[in-house]
């Protein structure tokens, strides 16, 4: 989609739709469950803990910090990186109006109208 369509579109739809999309592979879901669960990591650690190589989980990791969802400090040779628990919120409520509204005005499913 161009730039130009974009505009078109609210600011909110556009970042659910940016946190949708980092959020779209199982690596870095799991990525985030990681470092929920440990408060911090070290970038070492989560490729040790995932079933993928240190570069593809780096990329992941990059996929995620560049929207601010993880941040990372560099520590010598090695990057700690954490939760943006502040933007995680915001992105749950953001998902939960989503989809508190869409499913406020979904059709019956006993409704006559088609493709229900």
């Amino acid at each position: 989609m161009s730039y130009a369509k974009l505009t078109e579109f609210t600011t909110e739809q556009q970042q659910l739709a940016r946190a949708a999309k980092a959020l779209a592979h199982p690596a870095r879901i799991a990525i985030i469950q990681l470092l929920a669960s440990k408060k911090t990591c070290i970038s070492g650690d989560i490729a040790a803990e995932l079933p993928l190589s240190r570069t593809t989980v780096s990329q992941h990791l990059q996929e995620l910090k560049a929207l601010d969802l993880i941040r990372g400090e560099i520590d010598g040779l090695t990057v700690c990186y954490c939760l943006n628990t502040e933007l995680l919120n915001q992105v749950y409520q953001q998902f939960t109006a989503f989809f508190v509204e869409a499913t406020a005005t979904a059709c019956d499913p006993n409704s006559a109208c088609s493709g229900c």
